[in-house]
């Protein structure tokens, strides 16, 4: 380690990324990504792309990005932000909205990078329980939070909480910043989206990463009333004012125009996961009632760094975490309908011993 490091940079436990291996030899189902390719329209927008425009600076703020969600969700371009991935965002966010004298909640099992940004930007963070069967219990988060964040879709556990609830924490609240992560909204759940006009209190958070089919594009969004917005600007206009590349602009606007293409690859990928819910459940496998693009596993009897390896023997790579509370369960992508019922077979194999 550095004797240049911070004090910070050294007490830092970064986020840990899932497996990319360097070929395509493994079915590939640790990283939530989309097994389907993106729309035919936004390849069609890339390769036609003039090249010879790199030269120039893209548009500081992604505004066919904004017109694009504007249109789709019916809101303002002034209620729509748009930056290089989810995880930016959501670092814009804490940055944005906390310091170190005023605390941000989230579950104890959720998406691991809250924590970092933590960390990272000196925020006292408190971490509220999940309930035994996993599921959050807003009405357990602490009365002097400034800001509350989780992702809905939960991740790991693709538990999902209404919208009813998510409005009636925002009425009881109006001074805590809620901040809903909807990276896996479109497998299942109903977005938070059209609260946010009623609500200055509300962020909504999503990704092109999944279920449109973009992580390789890096383009992420938030959605809250225009004051929220112009705080996320202010912080990306001091860090790096043209943080989405051209051809990454026209991929994200392409990819919200073909609105077809987009709600047959989520369907299929929903019908995927549930015939895989009912072969798992089949052989005994414990789960979660997930609404994302992945399923949260528990085979009986077999430890969860256990499943991992042996999954990974035979070709499949998945997650497993090391927290105590969830160190048995497995998080599993969903693939096509052929990784999913290769899946299946090594899992039963495994059962079998």
């Amino acid at each position: 380690m550095s004797r240049f490091f911070s004090r910070n940079t050294r007490e830092l436990i970064p986020y840990v990324p899932g497996e990319q291996p360097n070929n395509k030899e493994f079915i590939k189902l640790n990283t939530n990504e989309n097994p389907y390719p993106p729309s035919p329209l936004v390849m069609e927008r890339i390769r036609n792309f003039v090249l010879e425009d790199l030269r120039l600076y893209p548009n500081s703020e992604g505004a066919i990005i904004k017109q694009a969600v504007s249109k789709y969700y019916g809101i303002s371009e002034e209620e729509v932000f748009a930056g290089n991935g989810s995880d930016e965002v959501l670092a814009f966010i804490f940055k944005a909205f906390f310091d170190n004298t005023e605390k941000i909640g989230f579950p104890d099992i959720t998406y691991s990078f809250y924590p970092v940004y933590g960390a990272l930007f000196d925020i006292p963070c408190v971490k509220v329980p999940v309930k035994n069967d996993f599921s959050i219990d807003l009405s357990r988060y602490p009365e002097d939070l400034k800001g509350i964040i989780f992702a809905n879709p939960n991740a790991p556990t693709g538990i999902y909480i209404q919208p009813d609830t998510i409005e009636a924490l925002l009425k009881k609240r109006p001074n805590t910043l809620v901040i809903v992560d909807e990276a896996y909204i479109d497998f299942g759940g109903e977005s938070c989206i059209p609260l946010i006009s009623r609500y200055d209190n509300l962020i909504v958070v999503q990704t092109l990463s999944k279920s449109r089919a973009l992580a390789g594009q890096r383009i992420g969004l938030a959605m809250g009333c225009k004051e929220l917005i112009d705080g996320l600007t202010r912080v990306k206009d001091s860090f790096n004012s043209y943080p989405l590349d051209r051809i990454a602009q026209i991929a994200a606007e392409a990819a919200f125009s073909d609105t077809e293409y987009f709600n047959q690859t989520r369907q299929m990928i929903i019908k995927t996961r549930q015939w895989t819910q009912e072969q798992l459940l089949g052989l005994g496998v414990e789960m979660t009632d997930s609404k994302a693009n992945f399923l949260f596993i528990r085979i009986p009897g077999i430890p969860g760094p256990e499943a991992l390896y042996k999954l990974r023997q035979e070709g499949i790579l998945i997650r497993n975490f090391k927290d105590p509370k969830i160190c048995d369960w497995l998080r599993i992508t969903i693939g096509t309908q052929d990784d999913m019922e290769k899946l299946v077979e090594k899992v039963k194999k495994m059962i079998a011993g």
